[in-house]
């Protein structure tokens, strides 16, 4: 009896596996899951802990054993996604961001939003120039410690926070000026919500970068936004496409392309490589929902798309959620008390504490940041080393980038735009893709680049921010296939345009061949059997077919049943 227990209880526990998922303020929501449960059960597990609603804007990332990050995929088997062994651990981030935060319904929603923007400000994925850095710097402030006290807010206490990769001491006074200053009887709520309008103007605003490099060699990232497609290469946006412009996206391997019409019927393809093919296809399927979810009307306008034109050939992938339109409407028809928010840094909460304490600067040597002594100047600066195991190229920076908003944003028909004196280079915190064996030179590195190294960093690999160090200040214009014929530096060369033709070619000879075989298969059951259709009738009376019949099929069929009868008499002999 205890022995049957036991083995019962063994094999639940074989059953059920422990899964750890960290939030956007650091704490770790840890629970039991059976072996088969899907990932919209885990979802619902987690925006149920947060009392969360509107939940369409978030999703759950994680790291593969090959640091390839994923979006958890709600319709699937959680452990049939995650190929590592359990426990799991994964991240709960915001994977579509709002158009428009501030028209959020609930204050809790913006709250993890505005978490998941000052997460991006840190890591260097939201590039904007001093005045607005020290702007959103003091609204955290100001939302984090409230009004400016001297008494509890000696000088230079603005030293002890770290919002950005790097900075000066001449950000730090001008973001302590501005708190003490401007910000002054702004409860947490407000300052927040002016953080989020902020950050909504800024071009990098929604961009979760994926690092790649054009047919040149030269690095860029390609994101995409609320707005549509875009590709940031060195200080420049040189490709930004509306979503309703967009038409197609495909992978083959590492190769991504994306085909676009734009204004005057201008049809453009713009083509992309990506580190691995795992990686290409993350960036397809990041595509394919981002489309899916800011364009359509509604969800049951989403179909099944194919990676490839060709059938028996390429991954399919259907995005399965709510789109933006009907987020909204769901959004408005909320009604229920305001949930009670633990605001880090103001209310204590052993289940809230303050992501904005990250690497403190008193962490790092003053005079080790004053040798580098990197100023933000017109963009927050990134690390330079490279994580991957790819080459960069470098060149100078461009002019400064004056903020316009997002609904001014220019086509990639209209040039390359400037969007920073300095070259987009998320932080290294991760490692979304394979790299070299050198994390030794790395580490040496980043100690004299004067990077931010902390458990914060260590907490920030789980969610999958990728490298942005092999764009260091890379130049090199980005350009697409015209409806005219003429090719940039996006377009593919000759040669592989003729080799893609020609495998295009065979594998349809020998789709056609193999069918045409198995309809003639078909045919010759069908004739040979008993079924009294007149068609059929007609064709055992021509002489071709009781020729074809006595002189080859006949044979045939004696010689299949004598080897049938062999290899049946050889089993049972034996």
């Amino acid at each position: 009896m205890l022995s049957r227990l036991m083995s019962g209880s063994i094999r639940n526990l074989e059953r059920e596996y422990s899964c750890t998922v960290r939030l956007l303020d650091d704490t770790e929501y840890t629970c039991t899951i059976q072996r088969d449960a899907k990932g919209q059960y885990l979802f619902d597990l987690i925006c149920h802990h947060l009392n969360l609603l509107e939940k369409d804007y978030f999703g759950i990332r994680f790291v593969d054993p090959d640091k390839q990050r994923h979006w958890l995929e709600f319709t699937k088997s959680i452990g049939k996604q995650i190929k590592s062994q359990p426990p799991f651990t994964m991240c709960f981030r915001v994977k579509f961001y709002p158009p428009d935060p501030a028209a959020l319904k609930e204050e809790i929603t913006r709250y993890l939003v505005f978490l998941q923007i000052k997460r991006d400000l840190y890591h260097g994925r939201l590039l904007c120039k001093t005045s607005d850095a020290a702007i959103l710097a003091a609204y955290i402030l100001q939302a984090e410690i409230g009004d400016y006290d001297p008494g509890k807010h000696p000088e230079g206490y603005s030293s002890k926070f770290q919002f950005f990769p790097k900075h000066s001491e001449k950000l730090e006074r001008r973001i302590a000026e501005i708190h003490k200053t401007e910000l002054s009887g702004q409860t947490p709520e407000m300052s927040e919500l002016n953080f989020l309008q902020k950050a909504q103007i800024l071009e990098t605003y929604g961009v979760d970068p994926h690092p790649c490099k054009d047919v040149s060699g030269n690095p860029a990232f390609l994101a995409f936004t609320p707005s549509g497609f875009v590709v940031l290469q060195g200080n420049k946006r040189i490709h930004f496409l509306k979503w309703n412009e967009v038409t197609k996206l495909k992978f083959e391997g590492k190769t991504f392309h994306i085909y676009a019409n734009q204004k005057e019927d201008k049809k453009i393809i713009l083509t992309y490589f990506a580190p691995t093919p795992e990686a290409c296809k993350h960036l397809w399927k990041c595509g394919v929902e981002n489309q899916a979810f800011y364009k359509l009307e509604k969800s049951s306008q989403v179909r099944t798309v194919s990676s490839s034109n060709l059938f028996f050939k390429g991954s399919r992938f259907r995005y399965s959620g709510r789109v933006a339109k009907e987020v909204m409407e769901h959004s408005a028809k909320i009604k229920r008390e305001p949930p009670e928010i633990h605001r880090a840094g103001l209310v204590p909460s052993r289940s809230c504490p303050s992501i904005t304490h990250g690497p403190r600067l008193s962490s790092v040597p003053r005079t080790r940041r004053r040798a580098v002594h990197i100023s933000i100047m017109e963009g927050l600066e990134s690390l330079r080393d490279s994580a991957h195991s790819t080459p960069v190229r470098s060149t100078s920076h461009g002019d400064s980038f004056m903020p316009r908003s997002r609904s001014l944003l220019t086509d990639s028909s209209e040039g390359a735009a400037i969007i920073s004196s300095e070259a987009y280079s998320p932080s290294d915190s991760v490692l979304p893709t394979p790299v070299a064996e050198h994390s030794l030179e790395l580490a040496i590195a980043r100690q004299i680049n004067g990077a931010p190294c902390s458990i914060e960093e260590e907490k920030e690999s789980e969610a999958g921010t990728p490298t942005g160090n092999e764009a260091v200040e890379f130049g090199g214009d980005g350009r697409g296939w015209g409806s005219d014929g003429e090719a940039g530096s996006t377009s593919m060369s000759e040669v592989e345009q003729v080799n893609k033709f020609v495998l295009s070619v065979l594998r349809l000879l020998l789709v056609t061949i193999g069918l045409l075989f198995a309809l003639l298969l078909l045919l010759i059951v069908l004739t040979e059997s008993d079924l009294d259709v007149s068609f059929l009738r007609d064709i055992r009376q021509t002489p071709e077919f009781e020729q074809f019949h006595y002189e080859y099929f006949c044979p045939l069929r004696r010689w299949f049943a004598c080897k049938f009868r062999s290899l049946v008499g050889l089993l049972i002999d034996t």
